[in-house]
């Protein structure tokens, strides 16, 4: 009795589960195989759930995208984190075309080093269908090295298209999100990226981009996650509501639709498209896991058979 006493109070006594050091990696490996084996058994027995879905959450309308705007331009009012010339000429080559356009001339043989001034690029996403007058967000992105665009302001600048033709004009304060400081000892800190920034609502659209939508008899639906499954359910589900015939799966990634000429007829059909539910197909089987931070992510699918597991 005393011995089986004696028995039963080491067994209490003795942690379940071996302490972990934070930069033991060898004892962190039976914590994840654990962790790795418990998400499994979850996965098993929880039953995975299909709920239906918006065609507009699972497709876009082939055609109807945003175009990427780019320029090039001069950012101005920096308090000495701009651009050094002798780094950097092509700045001070700007600055001097520009106050040429307004009739300020600089003679050759002066040297220009405004630190107050940064040479950068600006880009703009346009979005379908946007018209002119509308006002679209812009980033600005240092080209040479200034150390900071904070306080400063992007002079008028054209954004072009891939096609050469300007469609957009931006200016206005940046709002900068990152810090930069140095200290007379030559230490530095950094905050984020305080030579990037933005503007919102900073450049007017001047110019529509020309849209398919109205162009020839159909109408064609690229899902966002290609699958056959779901091109054949989204088929289904627009010829049972609209006739056979209507609808036809190209491939897994389009449905081709036939639409009405009018043009508002043509948009109260795509509303209509774009409102119905839709299942999407089951996705594939899948376990990642990130042994650095212990992360199991499973799939609803995965299911798990008979195995062996040996560690060590």
């Amino acid at each position: 009795m005393i011995y089986a006493h004696a028995k039963s109070a080491a067994r209490q006594a003795r942690p379940a589960w071996p302490p972990l050091s934070d930069g033991d990696g060898a004892a962190r490996a039976p914590r994840l195989w654990a962790l790795l084996l418990a998400a499994l058994l979850g996965a098993v027995l929880q039953a995975p759930t299909v709920r239906a879905e918006r065609v507009k959450d699972l497709s876009a309308l082939s055609g109807v995208r945003s175009n990427q705007l780019l320029g090039y331009g001069l950012v101005v009012g920096l308090t000495g984190t701009g651009d050094k010339s002798s780094q950097a000429p092509f700045t001070a080559q700007s600055l001097r075309s520009m106050l040429a356009r307004y009739g300020v001339s600089i003679p050759p043989e002066v040297k220009i080093d405004p630190k107050n001034v940064a040479a950068v690029s600006v880009q703009a996403e346009l979005p379908a269908f946007a018209k002119p007058g509308q006002r679209i967000d812009v980033t600005v992105s240092s080209l040479g090295n200034a150390k900071s665009l904070r306080g400063g302001s992007l002079l008028m600048t054209t954004l072009r298209g891939a096609d050469g033709q300007v469609y957009a004009v931006a200016q206005g304060e940046l709002v900068v999100g990152g810090l930069g400081v140095e200290g007379k000892d030559g230490s530095k800190i950094t905050i984020n990226v305080p030579s990037v920034g933005r503007i919102p609502n900073g450049a007017s659209v001047e110019r529509t981009v020309d849209s398919p939508f109205n162009d020839g008899d159909h109408l064609v639906l690229n899902l966002h996650q290609p699958d056959f499954t779901t091109a054949k359910r989204l088929e289904d589900a627009i010829n049972n509501e609209l006739g056979a015939g209507t609808a036809a799966a190209v491939d897994a990634a389009s449905v081709k639709v036939r639409a009405p000429k009018a043009a508002h007829s043509r948009v109260s059909f795509v509303s209509f498209l774009e409102n119905l539910q839709v299942e999407p197909g089951e996705g594939a089987a899948k376990i990642i896991v990130n042994s650095r931070t212990g992360t199991v992510v499973i799939g609803s699918h995965v299911r798990v058979t008979p195995a062996a597991i040996t560690h060590g």
